[in-house]
């Protein structure tokens, strides 16, 4: 029977199909249509992922509920004074009877004498109702909100201690529960054994992922140089369990006939079982996946399609949640793998330092001579090649890093060098306590109690090298911290638009590299160029503009004074901004507006904004003997700005202003208010002032016609100086 050909085939001189090739057109077609299906597959799973949608989710509520039912469904964070979970609602009471509900609540508890930590699973019933999460609050500050969107989570609440009670325990996952407990079981053998608070927290971070204990100064050491993702449990420790793993396997079993089948599956095993003991956090269940399927490629022979690897796994991992495509672990972590994958072995070939040092030895040296040579160029061929991985790996991360980080270290390079070898050599030796200590539990539980003495002889001479090594990697990181810390490039801003244009720029200049194709290297300059007018753009928007803020800090007074890049702000309580109201809170704002040195005034006696205090009627009885009062006005650009912190009365020189600042719940009447400070002030309530006082205060000056801001609630205050009239 014959056969018949499809298009563009035809027999064969010798009877079979000759085939012409299919067009490069069609193939771009198909292609372009595969994408299409992707995208559209990923809108599709996207929202029907989103929560919000569903007719049963908490928002459509809204504040009609009285009380509701959540289980804690996240890991517990501890903070200095609070502690910090996601619960999932089950059922909310409305109108006095309850309905099934569903949706996110980012909750914060008090962390005092009392209230006990919160535990994964626990099902709490909570008296009141969720507020939908706040808009970042102050110019350039983090969106918290958008963060918790990602992750299906569209509400927040305060609970105070005699605000809810545990009903019960049901976890959502048993697995999870069960994993959490390991997890808590093995920080417990760290805080056991290692005395130090310091190297404890980093012990615990290093190989378990728990950074609870680490310090503010221990994070911002490890932020200057460049190695925070070394307090991760991710792709580096999962990395080096599995290549610890194969070559234990290859040295004892490699001959053995079906080796790389049977090898495979322990090797999935060691793997999965790291992650459970360490409470299947994302980022780690990240990074086991994406070894999986390397392990699965290898055993199938398949090992050299590394870059489809990585793609399934992405892809299996958005189908699983769509939203992690916006989670900045899965972003770092992907660019980071395929940057190395790609880069590392061509950053490599520059150098040929092992064959380097081997030409450098002769015949008639030497053995020692001969040994010292290549053992030289084999250490230093290391040096090398960890060297260009590194290289390689900030390639791909540089603009994320800028984009959401604000800075790029310059000592990378020198930290990465040491505290990765050590960090790593560090995480086998601590893996190794943990398994000596289990080792040590199980026979102790075998033999007579005078026995555990000596089983636990090993455990501590591991526990003291582990800790020992944690010290000098802490150590190293603080000394570079220290000696470099001005090879910190900060309070840099990048858009969305420029990072794209980033990219793009990296990619021509990497295509131009490996074709020298000079198409590429034009489109690298027309990126490059495309990327300094958006620069330049910016900075001549910023350059004109001028604003006078009301900053939202928690309990304090803080407001700016902007002239273009140029900022002065000012705390009228005579208290300074710590470093962690600076940074959170104004920094962001800094970075955005590109501000060099901004000026900070405590007080207004050291401040350049022109300011008069009003004298106190109550405070002498005669009028030559007033002193100043509690009414401080600024005149700034032509904005008139009244400042009150205290009572004041009908008897207060009036002064009319364009904003009023009311601080520390100040004693005002809306009478009072007009008399002093005019009838179309806008009054303004700065976070100094209490929930309750504004509540009452804010009713009160509406009900007269004033109009009312309270930046707790609403964010930032903003007011532009008037026009000059045009002449």
């Amino acid at each position: 029977m014959a056969l018949r050909g499809g298009a563009g085939c035809r027999g064969g001189g010798t009877g079979g199909l000759e085939c012409a090739p299919p067009h490069p057109r069609r193939a771009d077609v198909a292609g372009a249509v595969a994408l299409l299906a992707i995208g559209l597959l990923g809108a599709t799973l996207t929202q029907r992922a989103t929560e919000s949608r569903r007719a049963d989710h908490l928002h459509r509520f809204a504040d009609a509920v009285e009380s509701y039912q959540a289980v804690v469904d996240d890991y517990i964070v501890v903070r200095a004074a609070t502690y910090a979970t996601t619960l999932r609602v089950q059922a909310v009471r409305v109108a006095g009877q309850w309905r099934v509900a569903r949706g996110g609540v980012r909750v914060s508890l008090p962390r005092v004498a009392g209230v006990p930590q919160p535990r994964y699973g626990e099902v709490w019933l909570i008296r009141g109702h969720p507020d939908l999460s706040k808009a970042p609050l102050n110019p350039g500050e983090f969106d918290y909100r958008r963060y918790l969107e990602y992750r299906q989570v569209y509400h927040q609440q305060y609970i105070h201690p005699d605000q809810y009670r545990l009903l019960r325990m049901e976890p959502p996952s048993v697995l999870v529960a069960i994993s959490m407990q390991a997890a808590e079981q093995l920080d417990g053998v760290f805080r056991h054994y290692i005395k130090s608070t310091r190297e404890y927290a980093i012990a615990s971070a290093l190989v378990l992922g728990i950074k609870d204990d680490v310090d503010l100064a221990t994070k911002q050491a490890y932020t200057n140089t460049g190695t925070t993702h070394i307090m991760a449990v991710s792709g580096l420790q999962v990395g080096l369990l599995f290549a610890a793993m194969s070559l234990v396997m290859k040295a004892l079993f490699g001959r053995v006939r079906g080796f790389r089948l049977w090898s495979a599956l322990v090797g999935l095993a060691v793997i999965w079982s790291y992650a459970f003991l360490t409470g299947l956090s994302a980022s780690v269940l990240r990074a086991t996946v994406m070894f999986t399927l390397i392990i699965i490629g290898r055993a199938a022979g398949r090992q050299d399609m590394i870059f489809n690897t990585l793609a399934v796994a992405a892809f299996g991992l958005l189908v699983y949640n769509p939203f992690m495509v916006a989670d900045v672990g899965f972003q770092l972590s992907f660019l980071a793998v395929l940057s190395i994958v790609y880069l590392q072995p061509r950053v490599a070939r520059v150098l040929d330092v092992e064959a380097y040092f081997y030409a450098r030895r002769r015949p008639w040296q030497p053995n020692a001579v001969q040994w010292s040579w290549r053992s030289s160029g084999w250490f230093l061929d290391k040096v090398w090649q960890a060297t260009a991985l590194s290289l390689a790996a900030q390639v791909a991360t540089f603009g994320l890093g800028l984009f959401y980080f604000h800075q790029f270290p310059l000592s990378f390079l020198f930290s990465n060098l040491v505290a990765v070898p050590i960090s790593s050599s560090a995480v086998y030796v601590g893996l190794a306590l943990l398994v000596l200590k289990g080792l040590a539990a199980a026979l102790g539980a075998l033999l007579p109690a005078w026995a555990d003495w000596w089983l636990d002889l090993l455990p501590r001479f591991v526990a003291w090298v582990f800790e020992g090594m944690v010290w000098l990697f802490n150590e190293y990181i603080f000394l570079i911290s220290r000696v470099m810390s001005d090879w910190v490039i900060r309070e840099i801003h990048v858009s969305a638009l420029q990072t794209v244009l980033l990219f793009g720029l990296i990619g021509a200049l990497l295509a131009w590299f490996n074709t020298r194709r000079l198409g590429w290297l034009r489109g690298a300059t027309g990126l490059l160029l495309l990327y300094a007018g958006t620069r330049v753009t910016e900075a001549l928007a910023v350059a004109p503009t001028e604003e006078f803020i009301v900053y939202s800090i928690p309990r304090r007074s803080a407001v700016g004074f902007w002239q273009g890049a140029a900022a002065e702000f000012v705390t009228p309580d005579s208290v300074a901004l710590n470093e962690t109201e600076r940074t959170y809170r104004l920094l962001p704002g800094l970075i955005q507006r590109q501000a060099r040195q901004p000026r900070y005034s405590v007080g207004w006696r050291n401040s350049h904004i022109p300011v008069r205090r009003l004298p106190d009627p109550d405070s002498a009885n005669e009028q030559l003997f007033l002193k100043p009062g509690p009414v401080v006005v600024a005149q700034w650009r032509g904005l008139r700005i009244g400042f009150v912190s205290n009572r004041i009365s009908t008897a207060t020189q009036a002064s009319p202003v364009d904003v009023l600042v009311l601080r520390r719940n100040a004693r005002v009447t809306p009478e009072t208010v007009a008399a002093v400070f005019g009838p179309q002030v806008q009054v303004v309530f700065d976070s100094s002032c209490k929930t309750w006082y504004v509540a009452r205060q804010d009713s009160s000056l509406r009900a007269h016609g004033f109009r009312t801001w309270d930046v707790t609630a609403r964010g930032a205050y903003h007011r532009q100086p008037p026009q000059p009239p045009a002449q």
